[in-house]
């Protein structure tokens, strides 16, 4: 699909789906005031063409696991099948290839005591060297602006879901592992569905999916290329901050129009970010009339998002 194909109605549609990833055609029909057939059929349409696809994702804490923010050098003639061998895999989330396939960065959901997964990797004929830093912070609240900014103030209201009990995540049981996969792979995947694959009545599964996600140990999220939203340059970039200047600069990055992503690491560099930009000209400007002006940040390292393999991890 090419960028000019997503209209008023698509931005608005995609908008809504951020916001509440199951919510009923009829309900955003209402919303942006179209007949439900027509959000039906666009929903279809977006789905079809690989425009767009919501997914559940699971919030681990409390489970032992630890995001690690894995950084692979490769030979650039195995790189995709490296990245496709990645995205297979049910504990890696966002495998993307960056600075022209040299490099493969993703994010490993292991054991916090398990180095496995990368003492595996290592041993890959692909793999020139393997540095692993634990995320140990998201900083940044809220989702990329430019996927979020089609609706008025009102109509997003009308949309967003009441705010998760402040709990902790509930523990997964044989129900969860039933349906989530499903989820997974269709966020908007009906009762009925759900209930016949789990084999559990529809009643249950709406109470306990309702269940998982008022405690916030379910959200869910729209794989969307921005591209699609007329952005064409997507970067990495790894800063290293002045630990006391940190938080500061994180609430910083976080408020830019152009940032993403932004999150607290181990290692050298102890920031990441990930810049969305409409091109080279406006990510040229962005890294130096502003991340090169914030006081507290020492280094710089950008590495261009070339492809993504993966851009999200399965519920389970």
């Amino acid at each position: 699909m090419e960028s000019d194909t997503l209209d008023v109605l698509d931005r608005g549609l995609l908008h809504a789906l951020h916001l509440d990833g199951r919510a009923p055609a009829s309900r955003i029909a209402e919303v942006l005031d179209v007949s439900g057939r027509t959000i039906t059929r666009r929903l279809g349409r977006l789905r079809a063409t690989g425009a767009a696809r919501v997914t559940a994702v699971i919030d681990r804490r409390g489970t032992g696991h630890a995001e690690w923010l894995v950084r692979t050098r490769v030979r650039p003639d195995g790189a995709r099948d490296l990245a496709r061998a990645l995205a297979r895999r049910p504990d890696t989330a966002w495998v993307t290839a960056v600075s022209g396939g040299t490099e493969i960065v993703f994010v490993l959901r292991a054991h916090r005591a398990d180095p496995a997964p990368l003492r595996a990797l290592a041993g890959s004929p692909h793999v020139r060297d393997v540095t692993a830093h634990r995320l140990l912070r998201h900083l940044m609240d809220h989702r990329w602006r430019g996927r979020t900014c089609a609706l008025t103030t009102e109509q997003a209201a009308a949309l967003r879901p009441p705010a998760s009990d402040a709990a902790a995540p509930v523990a997964l049981n044989d129900l969860d592992r039933r349906i989530l996969p499903v989820l997974a792979a269709d966020a908007r995947a009906g009762y009925p569905a759900l209930a016949r694959h789990a084999g559990w009545s529809e009643s249950a599964v709406r109470r306990r999916l309702d269940e998982l996600r008022r405690t916030g140990t379910l959200r869910f999220d729209v794989e969307i290329d921005s591209a699609l939203l007329g952005y064409s340059v997507e970067c990495l970039l790894w800063l290293t901050v002045t630990p006391a200047r940190l938080p500061t600069v994180a609430q910083a990055l976080a408020a830019d129009t152009e940032t993403a992503f932004v999150g607290a690491i181990t290692g050298t560099h102890n920031l990441l970010a990930i810049a969305v930009c409409r091109d080279e000209e406006a990510f040229y400007t962005y890294l130096t009339a502003r991340i090169g002006t914030l006081d507290g940040v020492e280094h710089a390292e950008t590495a261009p998002v070339t492809s993504y393999a993966k851009r999200v991890a399965p519920a389970l």
